[in-house]
């Protein structure tokens, strides 16, 4: 599979309560995610500053209150090598303090032993700062360190470390040792930090840039602390865009596009810290139609996220998700490409493989994950498609396990889940007949949209709106042009009545818009 051919476009919708990304490989839906846009959610990455409610001796861990309705999990495993660092700073940051200088004199001193217990560190009432690293799923609070650390594109920034390290698939030994003595010369006392693999080549300047950057997230984290000790989110990582971005850009990376001005600087002056060379695949999106309906985001979103998923030919999927695990099912349909059965059964597995690579990370499926596929009887062919889905998920960047097929056909993946999976319900209540099954007769769609209209124009004075239809309605209500019933309406109402059309509405189904883009009742 070569790496090298793929081309990856990234589509950003900025919406009224939500920004959704979107990213596509050769055109093909691969990652999707969400990220509200009001109110904070608690998001991988964050850091708080909680307080410990209860502790744990029988599980060597406890219980901190970090805001949200579940409290987060601790274990004294992840309490870090210097937690004694972080909590003498915690304790003595006060307003009236030079933070940076109380920072920089606080001695490291013996990392934490592992067999140690974890009430000789902890108690309840304590504020300590923590980090999270597994989102909250289901009845379990998040899962959180207080070894925190601060993901850059090139370089991770670990405050209260003593070393330096740099990632293992850099081979050049040159490179590591000029990446190393750089960092090290830029990096202020009590830092540590990991060159990341994308470091790679980069000049001085950039990895300064970043260090600066990285520093000053965590500094300006300084004062909340030290005006305010009670529970309260100290800094989030960066937005899901800049997140997605930061674990994916690469050389293929073609094009970013993006609905939203805000959004578009700030994922600019982003790429400009960590890939100037790249600033330029940044595209504002601002055409009429909706940028999830023009790259055809919408209808695979429609067509991926369902119980059934279909493939080609007429093979399709049915996946199942329950609190254990998630349960994948491969039917053949009428799929029969050539008459030999074992051969024909090989194909459609292969071809379930793709797609289920795909939908694992689509849906950000995680735990166990069991894949039913159809019995081959060579074992030759059982250690192919192990083979192959191996080969499929290594682009994955989640930490995942597969394991060979079972004399059932039955595949185990693990599969690291640090949230909740990404579901999308993609059946809907017609909004027409309201679940009855039945609904008003065709023929006078055209008299129901007129009457509302009537009621928004002389009724409620509204002289500019527009009309959200699906393209057949669209299409029955704009024929004629200058005979059309919209022409019709605008001269019959003097009013400026816009047809805008969009691909999610039902064949019926219609709203009006005013002029700031608001539906009406």
């Amino acid at each position: 599979m070569d790496e090298q051919k793929v081309e990856k476009d990234l589509i950003v919708e900025h919406g009224p309560s939500e920004v959704r990304i979107a990213l596509m490989e050769n055109h093909r839906l691969m990652e999707f995610n969400r990220e509200p846009t009001g109110g904070h959610s608690f998001s991988v990455g964050d850091v708080y500053l909680g307080k410990v409610r209860k502790l744990l001796p029988s599980l060597n861990a406890a219980f901190v209150d970090i805001g949200d309705s579940k409290e987060g999990f601790i274990h004294y495993l992840d309490l870090g090598f210097h937690f004694n660092a972080f909590d003498r700073f915690v304790r003595e940051s006060n307003p009236n303090r030079d933070l940076k200088e109380l920072y920089s004199g606080i001695k490291l001193g013996q990392p934490l032993e592992k067999e140690g217990r974890v009430e000789d560190h902890l108690k309840p009432g304590q504020m300590i700062a923590v980090q999270i690293v597994k989102e909250p799923i289901s009845t379990k609070g998040s899962r959180l360190t207080a070894e925190i650390s601060l993901a850059g594109r090139n370089i991770v920034l670990l405050p209260f470390a003593d070393k330096v390290s740099v990632s293992q698939k850099i081979s050049s030994k040159e490179e590591k040792k000029r990446l190393e003595t750089l960092v090290k010369s830029i990096l202020p006392k009590n830092y540590g930090a990991i060159i990341r693999t994308a470091a790679e080549g980069k000049k001085a300047g950039v990895l300064v840039a970043e260090v600066k950057s990285l520093l000053d997230k965590w500094e300006a984290s300084w004062n909340k602390m030290a005006r305010n000790k009670g529970t309260q989110l100290l800094f989030t990582e960066y937005s899901k865009t800049t997140t997605v971005l930061r674990d994916l850009l690469n050389d293929s990376f073609t094009s970013i596009y993006v609905n939203d001005e805000k959004i578009y600087e700030e994922t600019r002056n982003y790429i400009s810290l960590i890939s100037p060379e790249q600033e330029k695949i940044v595209k504002f999106y601002d055409g009429k139609e909706p940028i999830f309906d023009h790259f055809e985001v919408t209808r695979q979103i429609k067509s991926s996220f369902g119980k059934v998923v279909p493939m080609k030919q007429g093979a399709y999927l049915v996946i199942e998700s329950t609190e254990a695990l998630n349960v994948i099912d491969v039917n053949s349909g009428i799929r029969a490409k050539t008459s030999d059965q074992e051969e024909n059964t090989f194909e459609v597995n292969k071809l379930a493989a793709e797609e289920i690579a795909r939908q694992l990370r689509l849906r950000d499926m995680g735990g166990i994950v069991i894949v039913d596929f159809i019995d081959m009887d060579t074992q030759e062919h059982r250690n192919e498609l192990f083979k192959y889905m191996t080969e499929l998920m290594a682009s994955d960047r989640a930490k995942h396990n597969v394991l060979p097929l079972t004399k059932f056909g039955l595949m185990q993946i693990t599969r690291q889940r640090i949230r909740p999976v990404t579901e999308i319900n993609t059946t809907e209540q017609c909004p027409l007949c309201h679940g009855t099954g039945k609904i008003a007769s065709t023929v006078v769609i055209d008299e129901q949209v007129e009457r509302a209209l009537a009621y928004y124009v002389e009724d409620k004075g509204i002289r500019k709106l527009t009309l959200r239809v699906s393209p057949i309605l669209g299409s029955y209500l704009s024929r004629g042009f200058l005979n059309s019933y919209v022409a019709k309406w605008r001269r019959k109402y003097k009013c400026r009545l816009a047809l805008e059309e969009k691909t999610d509405h039902s064949i019926l189904q219609y709203e009006f818009l005013n002029a700031k883009g608001e539906v009406l009742d």
